[in-house]
C-alpha cells in the first residue's frame, strides 16, 4: 500500500474501486466473507494462479481485484478476489480473522479503520 491514512478515514484507492480498504464483504458464489485490506486496480498475481480457476467462473483481468482477510465456517485465511465476485456485507458484522488487529483499529458503523501504522 502506497499512503498511510488516519484513524476512521478511507484509505485512498483506484478511482473506479467500488470496494475500499476496511470494507467488509462476502464472495458472490461461494461462502466467505472478509475484510479488504489491500487493492489492485487490474489483476496482479500469476498465470499459474489465473489459470487454476475453472474458465466458465474465472473474472476478467481488467477490474480491481481486492487482498481481503477472509473467513468461512472452518478457517481463516487470505484471498484474492474479483471486484465482480464481491457483495457489501457490513451488515453481518466484524470479520473473525486473526490478522485483524494487524491492519485495523476499531469497527465503525459496518466497516473497519485503518491503523496508520499498519504494515503489510
Amino acid at each position: 500500500m502506497a499512503e498511510s491514512q488516519k484513524s476512521g478515514s478511507k484509505k485512498p484507492e483506484s478511482r473506479d474501486a467500488k470496494f475500499g480498504i476496511g470494507d467488509v464483504v462476502k464472495h458472490r458464489l461461494f461462502p466467505f466473507r472478509g475484510v479488504i485490506f489491500d487493492v489492485d486496480p487490474v489483476f496482479n498475481n500469476t498465470e499459474e494462479w489465473w489459470e487454476s480457476i475453472p474458465a466458465d467462473l474465472r473474472p476478467r483481468k481488467d477490474q480491481p481485484f481486492y487482498h481481503l482477510l477472509a473467513e468461512n465456517a472452518q478457517s481463516s485465511y487470505v484471498a484474492y478476489v474479483s471486484e465482480q465476485n464481491l457483495l457489501a456485507d457490513a451488515e453481518a458484522g466484524p470479520v473473525n480473522h486473526p490478522d485483524i488487529k494487524k491492519y485495523f483499529g476499531g469497527f465503525r458503523s459496518g466497516r473497519y479503520e485503518w491503523r496508520a501504522t499498519s504494515r503489510m
